[in-house]
Formats: C-alpha cells, sequence, structure tokens
C-alpha cells in the first residue's frame, strides 16, 4: 500500500503506469477504488496517480490542535494535500482529474497553484455549493451527520442496497461505496461537506489559465445537472460534455465515452500550456 508519512499523518496513494503523471482525485464519501478502472486503462500512457484525502480511504486521519476538525477537511486543505503529495513525489505539474469533491478540489488548485496544474477535468463538480442536493446540504448540518453515525449501520445499509443503484448504474458501485463507507469518520464526512455546500468558485473561474473540462451527467441526482452552465458562464474558456445517460458517476456509468473524451482532451495539452 504506497503511503507518504507527513507531518499531518500518513497520506496514501495509489500509482500505475510510466510516463508523464496524471492525477485523479475522489468525491465525498470515496476513496482511490472509485478510480480502478481509469488507473488501468490511462496507464497504458501515463504515470497514474490517485490519492486519499484525509479521513477517507486508506488516509489517516489528518492530526489537528483539539477543537479544529472544522478546519481540517475543507476544501483548501485537500488543495494543499495535493500541493504537498506532488512535491514529495518531485512531480513538478500534472493535469487533474477530479470528480465532485475532488473537481471543485482541482479547480480550487489550478486557483491557488497556476504552475502546478497543466490542464484541469472535473465531473459532476460543484462549481457554486448551491447546486449539491438537499440530501447532501442536510448532511453538512451537525446534529444529522451525528444522528446519521448513531446509526450507522442501518445508513450503510440504506446506501448500498436503495441509493447507491440510484446513483450509479455500474452493478459494483454498491460495494465499492460499501468499502468507503466504512472507512469514514465523522469528522470528515461532517467538516468536508460542510465545507464544500459553502464553496462557490463563480467570481475566481476567470483566473484560471489553463484548460479546464467538464463533464456532467444528465441524470446526476448529486449535483444539479446543469451546474455545467455555471462552469460555462464563470469560464468561457471551458470545454463542456454532457452524458446525457450518465449521473453523478459518469466514469463508472459510460465508461468507453469518458475515457475517450479525457484522452482527446489530455492529447491537446502540453506541459505548461496556459490559456489565453
Amino acid at each position: 500500500m504506497p503511503s507518504i508519512i507527513t507531518r499531518q499523518g500518513l497520506l496514501h496513494y495509489e500509482v500505475m503506469g510510466r510516463g508523464k503523471p496524471l492525477i485523479f482525485l475522489h468525491g465525498w464519501l470515496g476513496s482511490y477504488r472509485i478510480w480502478r478502472e481509469s488507473l488501468l486503462h490511462f496507464s497504458k500512457h501515463y504515470r497514474t496517480y490517485t490519492i486519499d484525502f484525509w479521513g477517507f480511504g486508506d488516509s489517516g486521519e489528518r492530526e489537528h490542535e483539539s477543537g479544529s476538525e472544522q478546519s481540517t477537511y475543507r476544501v483548501e486543505n485537500f488543495v494543499d494535500m495535493v500541493s504537498e503529495f506532488m512535491d514529495r513525489l518531485g512531480i513538478r505539474s500534472a493535469p487533474l482529474v477530479g470528480h465532485s469533491m475532488g473537481g471543485t478540489t482541482s479547480l480550487r488548485f489550478a486557483l491557488k497553484y497556476p504552475d502546478k496544474a497543466d490542464s484541469v477535468t472535473v465531473i459532476g463538480s460543484p462549481v457554486d455549493g448551491e447546486s449539491l442536493a438537499p440530501l447532501l446540504k442536510l448532511a453538512g448540518m451537525p446534529f444529522n451527520a451525528r444522528f446519521v453515525f448513531l446509526f450507522f449501520g442501518v445508513f450503510r445499509w440504506f446506501m448500498r442496497v436503495f441509493y447507491s443503484r440510484l446513483i450509479s448504474r455500474d452493478p459494483d458501485f454498491p460495494a465499492i461505496m460499501d468499502a468507503d463507507l466504512q472507512q469514514l469518520s465523522l469528522q470528515s464526512f461532517l467538516w468536508s461537506i460542510n465545507d464544500l455546500r459553502h464553496v462557490n468558485l463563480v467570481r475566481d473561474l476567470h483566473r484560471i489559465r489553463v484548460p479546464v473540462l467538464g463533464m456532467y451527467g444528465d441524470r446526476d441526482i448529486i449535483v444539479d445537472p446543469d451546474e455545467w452552465q455555471t462552469l460555462s458562464m464563470g469560464l468561457h474558456t471551458a470545454r463542456v460534455e454532457r452524458f446525457p445517460q450518465a449521473g453523478h458517476f459518469i466514469m463508472l456509468d459510460e465508461p468507453g465515452k469518458f475515457q475517450q473524451v479525457l484522452e482527446q482532451f489530455l492529447a491537446q495539452q502540453k506541459p505548461g500550456r496556459k490559456t489565453e
């Protein structure tokens, strides 16, 4: 299990292939598991990495001072985590591919570390946290999150048996989601979505100077499927690809088309290229 030890704790990642680096970032409640097929496919031409955010997957709980849990799992913390990861592994710059919260993190990364992002691909990602489904916004409220964890066994059963089948057509997805849920803590569950629902990058998007691709599924019930319009209005140079038959997990629902679109986008980019 590849990992690095940072001042904040254990950071788990997976790596596959050789060549130019390509970094995949998971969404809320997810982990490296969601990218297994993507890593297998893109590792033929890239050195692919996927990172588990603090408190998700096999990464440890980020060490923090007492009472600072809320500031530990913010998008901004994940942005700095990706930067530190790249520094530790000697990755000067790379394309970032982020799903949901991971895509929002990637956009923020391109704003904060413009020289480290060659391009950004977002998949079903909220640019404005108001685009999140009402249930996710409710999950970001402390009382609701603590109630969920009080009956976490019931919550896992509901997510595996019912909800997972509503958000992805992939028959393996319920097992993937259940494995990820087993590794969650109350803090990572609560504070990451609490912060995400308050994020709004609309006013800052115009400052992004790298190529951006947005992929959105018309059947998404996690993030408003019309969020592609928010991305387009905020960043006129962004390319948008819509997937009529896909939901929130495009890379699982339509893997062939997803891989083709991403391959074409990456092939058009040159290291260090910035848009005007």
